[in-house]
């Protein structure tokens, strides 16, 4: 089990720009990397630390109630790790 946290900016979108939809999704997401970091659907990004992975997961508004959503963190996997570093809500 992998701990997740929020960077400040994911924080500040978290409790202020989302719809209670919308962070019932992304809070769903934080959970499921809790067990899985590195799951299929999640896009790999570019890095520049050799010690950890960069990730994006896209949510839909059929998954959100709202507005689509790309979530994007960070793994590292020596921490056992994941900083949500942000959260991007479409138009």
């Amino acid at each position: 089990m992998s701990h997740v946290f929020y960077s400040d900016a994911a924080e500040k979108v978290l409790r202020g720009d989302l719809t209670v939809g919308e962070r019932t999704a992304v809070m769903s997401v934080r959970a499921s990397l809790e067990e899985d970091p590195t799951p299929d659907h999640a896009r790999g990004l570019p890095d520049a630390d050799p010690r950890s992975e960069s990730y994006a997961m896209d949510l839909l508004p059929e998954q959100t109630g709202g507005r689509g959503i790309t979530i994007v963190y960070r793994h590292a996997q020596d921490l056992d790790a994941v900083l949500i570093l942000w959260i991007i809500a479409g138009p």
